[in-house]
């Protein structure tokens, strides 16, 4: 690396910025119209970004155009790498080092651009903390500005809400990094840029004082949250981190709220994922229950559906409010099909007001204010016809916000340019419009400028032009350089012509130069003036803003309970689940896709956690025994977070858990095989699950050998239930049909089968749930559905008889011990359970001489 390089006024200046960044960052340095990377710097840019890496005196370099930023920026992020912007602050001038300035550090988890953000996903930034008293969470979206904090000694409940955040960035202490970092969080650290701060940042007090400065308040009691709420530590470290991203304190934060785990139900990351909730199997949004309850116009609104999706309410009150909100739009067509409407047209505005309140001013964020403003009043108007209703709370919030929005008419100009120049509507400002005039008459003199030199000096190919190096001048060909008149000075030669400027059109430039100026300075101040002033009512538009979005979901849950003949659930604090031919919400959908013949088979569902509380399910494959378990959990929580549900009727306990062990899949980078996934899941709920929990359970013990899988099913079962008077509502999948003997013994316990129908030596799969045991798997039936060989089915089935055979004349044989056998049953100790107690007989152990092996 060359030492004279380095000594170089600028080269000095980028190390000093440098050097004060953290590790994992690239330092953009503005030069000129380019943003330039030294060094280290530029030899990860190069590789990074796909630009050219060249050298310099030895010293590496790599830069990219300005005006392609925003593409650079997006693939260092989504590699994970966050960049540090240094922008000239002055003008450069000849001789002179040009004053620069750290504006923004971007980062995953602070990224306002729209082009770096899902418009309709939630962008979080995460701080968590933990110590004796449990685990300590703060998550932050920049761009919207929501702000909460949880805390719980229940450290793996909160886990399980931490992780339906989907988080782009989490900020940890730093001595986790030096082999401190709890095993539990493994899960949630794994797949996410991880930060770190100094430990000190994620003190209590500290944490208090600085999340008090940035709300300028003295206290938070007024939001609800103690001084010594421990949760404020990663809250103040949050702050801190976001503040020196931003490079200035976020003021457009103004509260601050606390999420407790019994607000909502709690669904863990295997169920978020065995259900489908967000992601489909496939890792897409299409095919999730998200996408199919997904009725929302505004990207605000989906935020919201997406953040209810995540957390659904335990609060019998505000569901009911939620789904009278539906019903109100339900009820009235035209006034749902209205509101979506003008909906549509409605702007981001809370990621609108963070990018004006922190500097991001491109002309077309007020645009977006005006817009959206301008339909408040149809959406005001079309609430009214059916007022009084539920609605009329949301629509109060609502703010016309006219005389803002008249300004916003009168001084932007019709359509926004991409920049400042022309912003501002000719007509609103008269000091403006004389500039403007001023810079147009020049405009024109120079038009009549070059035509009378044209007739003048007879060439007719004369050209009047400018360019920033050299101003204003008059370009003549070679060919005429004969005719050019003395008195014209010389400014630059070119290969086929010579440049010329006159007395005249240097003094004419200057008043152009000057009036371009002055119209720039002018223009610049009037929209700074709006931008105040749009700010000024911030706070109402936010909740504007708010209110709009749940119209939109409500409006979207009206539509789609209207398609898809939805019905409205019964929900209260009752242990039952009750539901009327119930379908799966996904899968409905799919099936009237085009090519599609097939309609969606209904089913029931009855369950009490004091009365049958365990459904044992029995069938073959492919009879749709997972797709109805999964839509009985799918249908709890769309009762929990407001919305109709697909089935008839529906009564609806309130769940404070959903536990979902559906699937097989490893964890092989983890050292773990399928089966040990299963049991870990399993593990999980038994340890976690109460009676107001919903339990869905498939296929427990298929990972494993057919003894050993019966056996830890059985048990499974047996736990679940327990010794109480209650347990936690539970479908059961298996193939084990020994396991629907648990029926006879244990009285909470009943089994259902799905139906199939035999004809000539097929199966025709019914789908539908009936009260009973199925008695075969008819694995080989499906087996040749699948398309294996025939020889290979053949064979199958004499190998089943032998089987079968073979499995007779063991279970008689083993007639003589059995006595010994149920005495040892009989005498195993009970497990620790964590359901109410009561004396109730467990049932025997399995036959292992009725066994099935298919």
């Amino acid at each position: 690396m060359s030492a004279d390089l380095n000594k170089t006024p600028m080269i000095q200046q980028y190390w000093e910025f440098r050097n004060k960044l953290p590790p994992n960052t690239l330092l953009f340095f503005r030069v000129g119209d380019f943003y330039e990377m030294f060094g280290a710097d530029a030899e990860r840019g190069a590789e990074l970004l796909g630009v050219t890496l060249t050298k310099r005196s030895g010293l590496p370099l790599a830069g990219v155009p300005y005006h392609a930023l925003q593409t650079y920026l997006q693939k260092a992020l989504n590699a994970g790498v966050k960049i540090a912007i240094c922008e000239q602050t002055e003008p450069a001038k000849p001789g002179k080092l040009v004053n620069r300035a750290l504006v923004r550090i971007i980062t995953p988890g602070t990224t306002l651009e729209d082009t770096q953000l899902d418009a309709k996903h939630n962008n979080y930034i995460l701080a968590i903390d933990e110590n004796k008293n449990g685990l300590h969470a703060a998550w932050l979206d920049v761009s919207t500005a929501e702000f909460r904090i949880a805390t719980s000694r229940e450290r793996v409940t909160l886990l399980s809400l931490l992780q339906t955040l989907n988080p782009s960035e989490i900020l940890v202490p730093e001595s986790w990094q030096q082999g401190r970092t709890p095993g539990y969080l493994d899960s949630l650290l794994q797949w996410n840029l991880v930060s770190r701060t100094p430990d000190w940042q994620f003190d209590t007090k500290i944490g208090n004082g600085t999340v008090c400065k940035v709300l300028k308040v003295s206290s938070l009691a007024g939001f609800g949250i103690s001084e010594d709420n421990a949760a404020l530590g990663a809250a103040g470290a949050l702050l801190n981190y976001v503040s020196e991203t931003l490079c200035e304190t976020p003021g457009h934060i103004k509260k601050i709220s606390e999420l407790c785990s019994d607000d909502a139900m709690i669904i863990d990351a295997a169920g978020t994922r065995n259900l489908e909730l967000f992601r489909s199997a496939a890792g897409t949004r299409e095919g999730s229950l998200l996408a199919a309850i997904d009725g929302t116009h505004t990207a605000s609104g989906a935020r919201l559906l997406e953040r209810w999706l995540a957390s659904p309410s335990r609060d019998v009150n505000v569901i009911r409010n939620r789904q009278e909100c539906v019903e109100a739009f339900f009820r009235s067509h035209v006034v749902m099909s209205r509101v979506l409407v003008a909906l549509a047209y409605v702007k981001d505005i809370s990621r609108t007001l963070t990018r004006l309140q922190n500097r991001l001013r491109s002309p077309r964020e007020l645009g977006a204010i005006r817009e959206s403003l301008a339909q408040l009043p149809e959406i005001k108007q079309a609430l009214e016809i059916i007022s009084p209703s539920p609605l009329d709370a949301v629509n109060a919030r609502i703010d016309l916000h006219e005389e803002l929005y008249a300004m916003l008419v009168e001084a932007l100009a019709e359509n926004l340019p991409m920049d400042l120049e022309g912003v501002i509507r000719q007509g609103y400002d008269s000091r403006l419009d004389s500039l403007r005039n001023l810079r147009s008459d020049s405009k024109v003199w120079l038009t009549e400028f070059e035509r009378q030199l044209q007739e003048k000096t007879d060439i007719r190919n004369l050209r009047v032009r400018y360019t920033g190096a050299f101003g204003y001048y008059i370009e003549v060909t070679k060919a005429n350089l004969s005719k050019v008149p003395e008195t014209w000075v010389r400014r630059q030669t070119l290969v086929n012509a010579e440049r010329y400027t006159t007395s005249e059109l240097r003094q004419k430039e200057q008043e152009i130069l000057q009036a371009d100026e002055l119209v720039a300075q002018r223009e610049m101040e009037l929209y700074a003036g709006l931008v105040e002033k749009v700010l000024a009512h911030s706070a109402s538009l936010t909740e504007t803003a708010i209110a709009l979005s749940e119209l939109d979901v409500f409006a979207g849950w009206a539509q789609l309970a209207q398609t898809w003949d939805y019905c409205k659930p019964e929900v209260d604090n009752s242990d039952v689940l009750q539901i009327t031919d119930g379908r799966h919400p996904v899968v409905e959908q799919m099936l009237h896709r085009p090519g599609m013949s097939h309609s969606f088979v209904p089913n029931s569902t009855d369950l009490s956690a004091s009365g049958t509380q365990i459904n044992i399910l029995t069938g073959p494959n492919m009879a749709g025994k997972s797709t109805y378990i999964r839509q009985v959990a799918l249908i709890t929580l769309l009762a929990q977070i407001g919305c109709w549900v697909p089935a008839k009727s529906a009564r609806i306990g309130i769940a404070d858990r959903i536990f979902c062990r559906v699937g097989a899949s490893d964890e092989l980078s983890r050292g773990n095989s399928t089966f040990m996934v299963e049991m870990n899941e399993t593990a999980n709920i038994l340890n976690n699950a109460t009676p107001r929990s919903l339990v869905v359970l498939d296929e427990i013990g298929r990972g494993t050998s057919t003894y050993d899988g019966l056996s830890i099913a059985w048990s499974v079962a047996e736990y679940i239930h327990g010794n109480g008077e209650c347990g936690p509502r539970t479908l059961f999948a298996t193939h084990y049909h020994e396991l629907t003997r648990i029926a006879e013994e244990l009285p909470r316990v009943k089994n259902y089968c799905v139906a199939v129908r035999e004809w000539n030596d097929e199966i025709i799969f019914v789908r539908t749930v009936v009260p009973g045991a199925a008695d075969r798997s008819y694995g080989i039936h499906v087996a040749r559905l699948a398309g294996l060989p025939l020889s290979v089915i053949e064979r199958a089935k004499e190998i089943l008889a032998d089987l079968e055979q073979t499995n007779e004349e063991f279970r008689k044989k083993l007639e003589a011990e059995s006595p010994a056998v149920a005495a040892v049953a009989e005498d195993a100790p009970a497990p620790r359970r964590v359901f109410p107690t009561a004396k109730v007989s467990r049932a025997p152990r399995p036959d292992p001489s009725q066994l099935s092996l298919f």
